[in-house]
Parts: C-alpha cells; sequence; structure tokens
C-alpha cells in the first residue's frame, strides 16, 4: 500500500531524483508491516531485484546478507523488493538458509500490484520484461534520495562497491566535502573550489595538499 504523500520535493511518478525526498509507502514484506518514513533519522539502502528464484538474484541476496554487519555497523537498513507474493519471498529465503546456509536477515517487500516499484521507476519497459530491474536507492537520514543506480537484469552488483559508496556518501553529509574518483575511507578527500579571485589565491595559502587553485585535499 502506498500512502497519500505520494511525491515531495518536485518529482513525479516513476521519476524520482538525487535531492528529492524519498516518496513514503508502506508495504507488507518477510519481516512484517513495514513505513518508509518510520526510517527517519536512519540511512536506508532500497533494492529492487528482478525475480524470486533466479541465479543472479540469489547471489546477490547472499552477498547482502554476508555483508549485512558492514551495512549495520554504518547505520545503513537494507530493504529488499520485488513484485513477488509474500509466500514465494518467504519460501525464497527459506531455500537460500536451507541449500545455500545464508539466513536473509532483512525484510524483503512484496510488491505484487507493482506500485512501489513504478513510483520508485523500478520498471524500465525498454528493458523488454515486466520485472523491476536492480535498482539501489540510497536514503539518507533527512529521507531525503542521496543516490541512485541501476543494473540490468543480467549483471550482479557489487556489494563492496555499494559499501563504499555508503562511506563516501556519509562522508559527505557529515562534513560537507567531496569524495574524489577511487576514494576509499581513510583516503584525503576535496576542499570545494573558491567562488572568487581572491579565494583562490588564498586557496594556495591555507594548507591544504593542492595541485592547483581548484584541485585541493585533506585528510579528516
Amino acid at each position: 500500500m502506498i500512502s497519500g504523500e505520494q511525491l515531495t520535493g518536485g518529482g513525479q511518478a516513476g521519476h524520482i531524483t538525487i535531492g528529492m525526498v524519498a516518496p513514503d509507502f508502506e508495504a507488507s514484506t518477510t519481516y512484517g508491516h513495514i513505513k518508509l518514513s518510520n526510517y527517519r533519522g536512519k540511512w536506508v539502502l532500497l533494492f529492487s531485484h528482478p525475480s524470486d528464484f533466479t541465479p543472479v538474484c540469489t547471489t546477490e541476496f547472499v552477498a547482502f546478507a554476508e555483508k549485512y554487519n558492514e551495512f549495520k555497523k554504518r547505520g545503513v537498513e537494507l530493504i529488499g523488493l520485488s513484485v513477488d507474493s509474500l509466500p514465494s519471498h518467504i519460501s525464497w529465503a527459506r531455500d537460500i538458509e536451507a541449500n545455500l546456509k545464508v539466513r536473509i536477515p532483512f525484510p524483503i517487500i512484496a510488491d505484487a500490484d507493482t506500485g512501489i516499484a513504478r513510483m520508485y521507476g523500478m520498471i524500465h519497459p525498454l528493458a523488454h520484461h515486466i520485472f523491476p530491474v536492480r535498482s539501489v536507492f540510497i536514503i539518507n537520514p533527512e529521507m531525503v534520495v542521496a543516490m541512485i543506480t541501476f543494473y540490468p537484469l543480467g549483471v550482479g552488483r557489487n556489494i563492496d562497491e555499494l559499501i563504499r559508496l555508503v562511506d563516501a556518501l556519509q562522508v559527505v553529509h557529515k562534513y560537507r566535502l567531496d569524495t574524489p574518483a577511487n576514494w576509499k575511507p581513510g583516503d584525503p578527500v576535496l576542499i570545494p573550489i573558491p567562488s572568487t579571485q581572491q579565494g583562490a589565491e588564498d586557496r594556495l595559502k591555507e594548507g591544504y595538499e593542492c595541485s592547483t587553485w581548484y584541485l585541493c585535499r585533506k585528510k579528516i
């Protein structure tokens, strides 16, 4: 069930953008009923998968489960979603535990009417199937969409890269600084560029590690 608060922040159904407030919803899951807005104050990684009982999706859920504690250490709640039924989700999770010895510790939304998937733009008609693509929405504690990514049906996600993205997003959110290409925790971060000529001249005297006036780094 989708709540009355469909979209805020200037978006429209099926077109979620970075920086907008995440559309609220209520849903039935393998861990009971949830409402997205009840996660306010936490980071949320909402991700969709095309279908239960499929090879790529199974490897992804195993990988998410194996890294679950890494997400929890960062204060991130995982929420999965597909358009399969709740009995299908439960059966699939039990099958994974029985045969692969991995318990799925996070909720999986049963979006049988595709309402949430369509609201979040998870179903891509030109992908030639009616299932959600492999989408990821990282939502910050203010319920603002901080990151969106989509993978096609046949390509499994890199969970370590999603953890790195969380680390980078949390640094940017906390310090209001930027991260360079290939950044990982412990690496220097980037200082925002000066907005005046005087600022550019001063920047080179401020003690940062600068390659040029607009490219300066510091440790945090």
